[in-house]
């Protein structure tokens, strides 16, 4: 008997959940059937009594639908989370390359940045120091760290990079003339 509900449970959901993943996936980053995958195996993990009993006994076949399309999103935003997250091999945080060349050059860029943070006029050495921390502060931590508001973080941001901007902008040299000169 049970795998006569779990042939009718794959048919009533099969459907549904292919078209849901299908829906989701793109703006997940993943592939659709990866995502169906996860969600059969979120069925399949509440054992077999419980996810016969949420999903097959759960009255009208709305509920069903409701709880599948929940189960896809939730999947969605997992996959987007952890696309975040992962780092693919050979790629280490915050060096430009394996190249001992690459590792020199980004490293005087960064030494270049600071150099210029640190001449920045007011708060904004501070400011921007925060932004560039590598633990990743929110706006809400920074806002109590440097003892503002959070609302007039966003423009004393603005008014810091734009500055920044004007002063590694006038430090950088022009590039070169592209094309014909004359």
């Amino acid at each position: 008997m049970d795998a006569m509900k779990d042939t009718d449970l794959l048919n009533e959901l099969g459907p549904l959940l292919s078209a849901e993943a299908a829906a989701e996936a793109p703006a997940a980053g993943v592939d659709a059937a990866d995502l169906e995958q996860a969600v059969w195996v979120r069925l399949l993990e509440r054992g077999p009594a419980a996810s016969g009993q949420a999903v097959a006994s759960a009255g009208a076949s709305a509920e069903r639908a409701r709880w599948l399309r929940r189960a896809v999103r939730s999947e969605a935003r997992r996959a987007r989370r952890r696309a975040l997250r992962e780092v693919p091999y050979g790629a280490r945080p915050g060096c430009a390359g394996a190249d001992p060349e690459d590792a020199v050059l980004h490293g005087e860029q960064r030494r270049v940045l600071r150099s210029a943070v640190a001449r920045l006029p007011g708060r904004c050495p501070e400011l921007i120091g925060a932004l560039l921390s590598p633990r990743d502060l929110t706006y809400r931590e920074i806002a109590g760290e440097l003892g503002i508001s959070q609302g007039s973080l966003g423009p004393v941001r603005s008014r810091c990079l734009g500055c920044l901007r004007r002063m590694l902008a006038a430090e950088v040299a022009a590039p070169p003339l592209r094309g014909m000169e004359r």
